[in-house]
């Protein structure tokens, strides 16, 4: 084990890097974070803040000087240097891992390789491709291989023609036509496996999206038994496949009542956000505690809850006013309201969150939507 008061290194200075700083500082550990922002949230509050590349040399190295294991809040940190931190110390999860996270056609292949269901898809290299590519992909959606997120990377497409265009927006990127699903619902898991291979594991969530980005989302999801232990079996068959080592989020999409793959999140997750009000231990506390190879805490839900994302676009909409009345918020009983510190808004930037705890989803959902609506 990795006792207090030991350093821990963190790749990745946004919200999700940000609370794991404070999981660790109430555990009794120093964190160094290395990320290229000089107003990172997390690197505001760390014991220290590398103000560098993802890749430059020194950094690292001094990472690997001072820290005892190194992990990573967002899996687009370039997996060859965590390649080269592990020269020294554990990493946690491994590059192998982040490196198949990264990369949608890793990630399709190891599905594969798996015997995992997952959508239709082609290779696409250039644009043969896409005029060879099978016509039972049409309606698609053509995503960029690599360094995706929050719906950024990939656009809906019609027919070969949009796919065209949209190959040719990318500028040849190596691409993945994917055949575009009717859903009937979209989940996720978030699971814990520490060196030993003992895991915590979630309840299932039911996420709700717009414009690619996670809107909202409850839990426990609102679905039969059957798919939550589904869910579990094969999201807990992928981390030992893979020796996980750290929290993982996996996303599954429900099409016509079967459940299918969408993507591994080598990190915690949005949709886990709702662990830090509504459960014993929160995804943030497990990854410190997995990292650093400490007895999982509990991942008991002790309340329904509904976790709503606030993104800049409150801002914008507000005009001139600038920031939205908090106040609404605040006096509603069952909320917690966290803000991430973020300096400057933008549209589609996450910029905090609220989760509403109480007894049943559905009037979670109308009263986190009526909350909301009413801060524009």
């Amino acid at each position: 084990m990795i006792l207090p008061p030991a350093k821990l290194g963190m790749l990745g200075g946004g919200q999700l890097g940000r609370y794991f700083v404070m999981a660790a500082h109430e555990l009794g550990y120093g964190v160094i974070v290395l990320d290229p922002d000089p107003d990172s949230v997390a690197g505001r509050i760390a014991d220290e803040h590398l103000v560098a590349s993802y890749e430059d040399e020194e950094a690292l190295m001094q990472l690997a000087r001072s820290c005892q294991v190194v992990t990573t809040e967002f899996e687009n940190v370039p997996a060859s240097s965590l390649a080269r931190l592990e020269a020294y110390l554990p990493v946690r999860p491994s590059a192998r891992i982040v490196e198949i996270c990264q990369d949608r056609l890793l990630e399709k292949a190891f599905f594969a390789m798996q015997g995992l269901p997952h959508a239709p898809f082609a290779v696409i290299r250039s644009e043969a491709d896409i005029m060879k590519a099978d016509p039972g992909l049409f309606p698609g959606i053509l995503k960029v291989a690599r360094f995706g997120y929050d719906g950024k990377g990939q656009i809906a497409v019609q027919d070969r023609e949009a796919a065209l265009d949209a190959f040719l927006n990318y500028e040849g990127a190596l691409c993945i036509l994917e055949r575009k699903l009717h859903l009937d619902s979209e989940v996720s898991m978030i699971l814990a496996r520490d060196p030993s291979g003992n895991c915590a594991v979630y309840p299932l969530v039911e996420n709700r999206h717009r414009d690619g980005i996670l809107d909202f989302s409850l839990v426990p999801a609102a679905l039969p038994t059957e798919f939550a232990e589904e869910v579990q079996r094969m999201a807990l068959g992928i981390a030992e496949r893979l020796s996980y080592v750290g929290v993982m989020a996996i996303e599954f999409f429900i099409v016509g009542g079967k459940l299918c793959l969408n993507e591994l999140a080598p990190r915690p997750h949005n949709s886990g956000h709702f662990s830090l009000d509504a459960c014993i231990t929160s995804q943030f506390e497990q990854q410190v505690r997995a990292v650093c190879g400490l007895p999982l805490g509990s991942a008991e839900l002790l309340s329904n809850a509904a976790m709503f994302n606030l993104l800049g676009d409150l801002w914008f909409r507000l005009g001139q006013a600038g920031e939205p009345d908090w106040a609404r918020l605040l006096v509603v009983e069952g909320l917690k309201l966290h803000l991430y510190g973020k300096k400057k808004a933008r549209p589609g930037r996450k910029m905090g969150h609220f989760t509403l705890l109480g007894k049943d989803c559905k009037d979670l959902s109308m009263a986190g939507r009526k909350v909301r609506g009413g801060l524009v």
